[in-house]
């Protein structure tokens, strides 16, 4: 029997794997899955236990729990009964949020995405600037344009991402995690799952070119500007001018223009369809290309979304909630056995096991 104390210790030393692999480690994350006080009381109440003299902080409550050894079925059928209480209010709005969602014509973060928005300013306006009125200006102007971006990428992230989990959720095979629990989104088939909504890695894409010892597309793209004499600003991020500048050749009547975008598109689409066939290579690079403030070994389910029409507006399939439902769905419907394939992945030195699936969302 697994006790408390260890099963706590191993949950913060992100061992999920390992608690996965018994019934009481199972137990003690759908507990903890639970760990809003009113959901933790739905479930005693519905129990009939009295925990007056069991007090709350300090998991005295989930400790309680866990060694009353409660029957699994009971404790599963009572998260069901919570999150589908939640989810039926979320549902009476649902079209009309998805519907909202298609208002935003653009997704970007206004420069405040990547350092956090705080020391964004703080670093970039609050310490450089010595000028009332240059600072003024730039709270006017520049600020003021990149938190609106800032909110509104925020804004449909946030609500793309319930939707689709929802989605999940759902689902007959599917045991929603409700609470604030870390690294866990839902059981698939009683196993842990981590969900990871992305697309098609601009870096994936590169890597595997250089693989095929093809030059990088940003390359082909600025010489064949070039030649055309397309005006584009050099100082631009490289993200940037590869959308700009395959959106400006795209444009272009010259036959050479179109040879090359029908040649990068292609390869593209290659590289895609090698995905689709041996995911493990995709989910390889994915974990060991994790940025090192969020790096984590938890089980991954990922969702990978494409739009083959362009690349570059893959973001908009978030809010496709019929295709992604009918995806997502697909794959559920058919996990029989166990869910995904295992994973052995490097990181600074250390070999870590992982359980993971790629799920491909793909606008023909």
């Amino acid at each position: 029997m697994l006790k408390f104390s260890d099963a706590q210790k191993k949950f913060k030393e992100d061992e999920i794997g390992e608690l996965a692999k018994s019934d009481d480690g199972m137990m003690f994350l759908k507990l903890r899955s639970l760990s809003r006080k009113h959901q933790l009381s739905y479930l005693i109440n519905k129990a009939g236990l009295d925990f007056r003299n069991v007090p709350f902080k300090g998991s005295g409550w989930l400790e309680k729990l866990y060694e009353m050894r409660l029957d699994v079925n009971f404790v599963d059928n009572t998260i069901k009964e919570i999150y589908n209480e939640e989810r039926n209010e979320r549902r009476k709005c649902e079209e009309n949020l998805v519907s909202e969602l298609y208002k935003i014509n653009s997704f970007e973060w206004g420069g405040l995405h990547q350092n956090g928005l705080e020391r964004t300013i703080v670093n970039r306006y609050v310490k450089k600037i010595t000028s009332y009125e240059i600072l003024h200006s730039a709270i006017e102007g520049e600020i003021h344009s990149s938190m609106r971006s800032y909110v509104l990428a925020s804004w449909y992230n946030h609500w793309t991402s319930i939707i689709i989990e929802d989605i999940f959720n759902d689902h007959k095979n599917v045991l929603p995690a409700i609470g604030r629990i870390k690294k866990i989104d839902f059981f698939v088939k009683n196993k842990p799952f981590d969900l990871k909504v992305t697309y098609l890695p601009e870096g994936y894409i590169k890597e595997r070119r250089n693989a095929l010892n093809l030059r990088p597309e940003l390359t082909l793209l600025k010489r064949m500007s070039r030649k055309l004499d397309i005006v584009f600003d050099e100082n631009s991020s490289n993200s940037f001018l590869l959308s700009d500048l395959w959106g400006k050749l795209d444009d272009h009547p010259d036959p050479i223009a179109k040879e090359l975008i029908f040649s990068l598109q292609s390869r593209r689409e290659e590289i895609l369809k090698d995905c689709i066939e041996y995911p493990e290579y995709l989910a390889l690079w994915l974990y060991e290309n994790q940025g090192t403030r969020r790096f984590d070994a938890s089980n991954r389910l990922f969702l990978i979304l494409v739009d083959k029409n362009n690349f570059f507006d893959s973001w908009k399939l978030k809010r496709a909630r019929p295709l992604i439902a009918k995806t997502i769905n697909n794959y559920l419907d058919n996990v029989h056995g166990d869910i995904g394939f295992v994973l052995n992945f490097d990181w600074q030195g250390t070999t870590y096991k992982v359980e993971t699936d790629i799920i491909f969302v793909v606008k023909p």
